[in-house]
């Protein structure tokens, strides 16, 4: 290890564990959409409903991203904001 090294900032470890879960209830046509990722569950909906669902998702993880964030350790409000945020119109 270098001199140098030593000078790197270092990341605590998120403590805990956390995840968000998605439920749409405006399905119609028995279609069951799922999708999983690390830290996400997004289960029903129909295709619109679903296909925003998982949009939020990604666009939230890349916010948290962004701001050096993880889901385990960000500020409920913070996370509200960035939910609300990432949602398409």
């Amino acid at each position: 290890m270098s001199d140098s090294d030593d000078n790197l900032p270092i990341k605590p470890a998120p403590k805990g564990h956390a995840g968000l879960i998605g439920v749409g209830l405006d399905n119609e046509d028995s279609h069951k959409r799922i999708t999983t990722g690390d830290k996400f569950a997004l289960m029903g909906g129909s295709q619109e409903t679903h296909e925003r669902m998982t949009e939020t998702v990604m666009k939230t993880f890349e916010e948290l991203k962004r701001r050096d964030k993880h889901l385990e350790t960000v500020d409920k409000r913070e996370l509200g904001e960035i939910l609300h945020k990432s949602t398409p119109e």
